[in-house]
């Protein structure tokens, strides 16, 4: 069977185009175009060339290694001494330059220290205001070593969202260890030993069950109550009129 002309020349055109295609994008077009290596590459090139300005925590410790120690078994020991102290890298290469700046006021503390709700539970948290007014936080705190002078006795000290909630709530009269066993040694180590949590509805029955003493506090039958639900279930503890 004869392929007509018009097959033919249309196979033709379509080779051609074919041809012109590969040779337009492996021959003529430069390799930049389809490749981010040759853009890789000078851009190595370009910050390699960029001057140094950070010298990093191991070039502290060369000559600052008692303070080293104390920052790694501290509160700030995951913290980059130049993320206080400011770029270091020519006092590294030369200390006759001067000595790196220290922080002078508190707000250099509040960035990560000043209360936001967003912080985890348990993160140490100040109001500005309120603690320690117009004093440093050097005059207490040891940076390098940032323990409290002493251990917190309140616990919004570290569960700021928990206490400011719970203050505008019908318990905010209620002491936290009225419900969680507080050990005392998670005041130094919160992380070590964390407090108890209420395993049952009999802990809020004290308060709340029908035959409870309180008479303030609003009373249900437990035993018919939300059926087996847990109390946390349904209420909030730390603002109950707030129902899930």
């Amino acid at each position: 069977m004869k392929i007509p002309e018009q097959i033919t020349r249309l196979g033709m055109l379509l080779a051609g185009v074919l041809a012109a295609v590969l040779l337009l994008r492996f021959v003529i077009l430069p390799a930049d175009m389809f490749s981010a290596a040759p853009h890789q590459a000078a851009k190595a090139v370009r910050e390699m060339a960029k001057p140094v300005h950070y010298a990093g925590m191991p070039a502290c410790r060369e000559c600052h290694a008692d303070i080293y120690d104390t920052k790694s078994a501290g509160g700030h020991r995951y913290m980059g001494c130049e993320n206080c102290h400011g770029a270091a890298a020519a006092h590294a290469s030369d200390p006759a330059t001067g000595n790196p700046p220290l922080p002078s006021e508190r707000e250099f503390c509040y960035a990560c220290h000043a209360f936001d709700p967003s912080r985890p539970n348990g993160f140490p948290q100040i109001e500005p205001t309120e603690h320690r007014a117009g004093k440093k936080c050097i005059r207490c705190h040891d940076p390098h070593d940032p323990v409290p002078p002493s251990a917190p006795s309140d616990c919004s000290g570290c569960h700021g969202v928990i206490a400011k909630t719970k203050a505008t709530s019908s318990h905010a009269t209620v002491e936290c260890a009225a419900c969680h066993e507080v050990p005392e040694q998670h005041f130094t180590s919160p992380r070590a030993a964390l407090p108890t949590k209420p395993a049952g509805r009999e802990s809020c029955g004290q308060c709340h069950g029908s035959d409870a003493t309180d008479s303030g506090a609003p009373r249900v039958d437990l035993a018919s109550h939300g059926d087996s639900y847990q109390c946390w279930q349904c209420h909030y503890p730390h603002a109950p009129e707030m129902t899930r």
